[in-house]
């Protein structure tokens, strides 16, 4: 919790509680991952509160997924594959503030449970509320059609192989592996995304990625025959 309000992604209420109308008050939990032992805080925005939750007045708009039939195939077409991952994808992208009054939530200041628990409101969109994958889908499609002509192949990659917040592909040489990235890490840039957790199936095209973005379990060690296997969305 301490992570989102370091971000920015929340701020405490009333700093832009409208002056009339409902504040609705999200239950949050925390979720370990089995496997990274990290925990994470979910905003469970289908809680019911007098028959009715968040999401139950939130539309999801058009499908923007891209298939993931298609997706998987694409990547196994080439033999350079690359995957990775935006950060936190879902927080990347603003709430108008004449809509945060429905983002509200109960902390305690620094986590001291001791205090009397104060008002926050989430400023960002939420992972688990049914408008999110169709806001987050089109503002990364929007994002990638302004730099189509500076970043051709890069903004395809982002328009056509993400899968919510995985992106995987495959291209024909180390060298076009090195430009995607590298496209694909400027478009993100400027949209103020992070993009990390790099894995790819060359050592050459891994050591252009910087240390730090590249996924934790990777050993990069080039007196090894085979890099360990990965999987990313059920394919090894």
């Amino acid at each position: 919790m301490n992570e989102v309000l370091s971000r920015g992604d929340t701020e405490e209420a009333p700093a832009f509680a409208q002056q009339e109308g409902v504040k609705w008050y999200i239950p949050h939990h925390g979720v370990y991952h089995p496997k990274k032992h990290k925990i994470r805080v979910v905003f469970d925005c289908s809680a019911r509160f007098r028959g009715t939750s968040l999401n139950d007045h939130l539309l999801s708009g058009p499908d923007l997924t891209n298939n993931l039939v298609g997706v998987l195939r694409r990547f196994k077409k080439y033999p350079y594959a690359i995957t990775c991952d935006v950060e936190k994808m879902f927080h990347r992208f603003i709430v108008r503030e004449n809509d945060r009054d429905y983002l509200y939530f109960l902390w305690w200041p620094n986590g001291d449970v001791k205090k009397e628990p104060k008002e926050y409101g989430m400023k960002v969109h939420l992972f688990g509320a049914t408008s999110s994958p169709g806001c987050a889908s089109y503002g990364l499609k929007y994002m990638a059609s302004q730099e189509e002509e500076v970043h051709p192949l890069a903004a395809r990659f982002i328009m056509h192989d993400f899968y919510v917040d995985d992106r995987l592909t495959s291209v024909e040489s180390a060298q076009q592996a090195e430009d995607l990235i590298q496209g694909t890490r400027e478009i993100c840039q400027k949209g103020r995304l992070h993009l990390h957790k790099f894995i790819s199936n060359d050592c050459q095209v891994l050591e252009s990625v910087p240390r730090s973005e590249r996924a934790v379990d990777v050993i990069l060690n080039l007196l090894f025959e085979q890099l360990p296997i990965e999987s990313v969305l059920g394919v090894q």
